[in-house]
């Protein structure tokens, strides 16, 4: 369902009904720029963009850039920061 952002705001109520069985998109200046779901959708919307912890991230990141971190590492051991040197004048 498509509706303008004035119709969502004049029929609220209705809006919402209708978001618990189907997403709901707002037309604002002639384009979509919301929509609107059920907790439902939300909420499997959310579980499925996470699909790792953060710390699931992280294992994995340095998991797969090992090398790279361990390069990093011994250059900053060898030279410092690259700013260390920076003045503020």
């Amino acid at each position: 369902m498509q509706v303008t952002a004035t119709q969502a705001k004049n029929r609220f109520g209705a809006i919402c009904a209708q978001a618990k069985t189907k997403p709901v998109f707002v037309e604002k200046d002639g384009r979509i720029d919301t929509v609107i779901v059920s907790a439902e959708q939300f909420e499997a919307l959310q579980t499925a963009a996470k699909g790792q912890t953060p710390e699931q991230r992280k294992a994995h990141f340095e998991k797969s850039h090992r090398a790279w971190i361990a390069e990093q590492n011994s250059r900053f051991e060898a030279n410092g920061l690259w700013c260390d040197d920076l003045r503020v004048w």
